[in-house]
């Protein structure tokens, strides 16, 4: 006899009590996801986090003590198995970008539907990367257009990348999805797939999100460049 599918266990971070109470109650009724604990300051979840090891951390992005930024780098090296989805009611800010750069999985408006929230920590726990949609090219535009140190190089440049993985990368950088991609470049979406995991490892990025800010950071799109 098979037993039920294991719970994503999850740990929520805010410092408001109201936000994590709501959460929480949210979140109750999903049978495939456990609140495990709720911490309100970025010390106490990592602390929290390596006690319970719960497999993702729902992490409000400003916070006293230990901010949602600071406390994702620490997990980030210490428990990469424990994945970080960064929360915000501020849709654009430098933390955004901070927090997806630190190590999150990904970002999501305070504003979503239960269901989108639940959805998001099932795509986060699969090792998938999630940001809102209507955020991401605001996202890079918004970071691309701020004033900022020079990032760290990357490992690896376009000259590193094959043409089609430049291009790949280039229409992945504009917003089109794995399906979309196929479609421009007439291929398979399981080619896409190949050409995006070659694209991850050479530019030394864990994901969609960090990929798309490497693009904008090496001059291969530009705010504008649309589809």
């Amino acid at each position: 006899m098979t037993g039920a599918p294991q719970k994503i266990t999850v740990l929520i971070v805010d410092d408001q009590p109201l936000v994590r109470r709501g959460l929480a109650l949210i979140l109750g009724p999903d049978p495939s996801i456990e609140v495990v604990a709720e911490a309100e300051d970025g010390a106490q979840a990592v602390a929290l986090a390596h006690q319970l090891r719960p497999d993702v951390v729902v992490m409000d992005i400003r916070m006293p003590v230990l901010d949602g930024v600071g406390a994702t780098e620490e997990l980030a090296g210490s428990l990469p198995e424990c994945r970080v989805l960064a929360l915000s009611t501020f849709d654009m800010d430098e933390y955004v970008v901070a927090a997806l750069r630190a190590g999150a999985y990904g970002f999501l408006p305070k504003d979503i539907s239960p269901e989108e929230l639940g959805a998001a920590i099932r795509i986060v726990h699969a090792g998938e990367a999630t940001v809102a949609p209507r955020l991401l090219t605001r996202l890079i535009s918004t970071y691309v257009r701020a004033p900022r140190n020079a990032p760290p190089p990357l490992a690896a440049g376009p000259g590193d990348l094959t043409p089609r993985e430049v291009e790949v990368w280039r229409l992945m950088a504009t917003g089109l999805d794995n399906g979309e991609i196929a479609c421009a470049l007439d291929i398979s979406l399981s080619t896409v797939k190949n050409y995006i995991t070659s694209i991850f490892g050479k530019l030394d990025v864990r994901d969609r999100a960090q990929a798309v800010i490497a693009a904008y950071e090496s001059g291969l799109v530009t705010v504008g460049a649309g589809r």
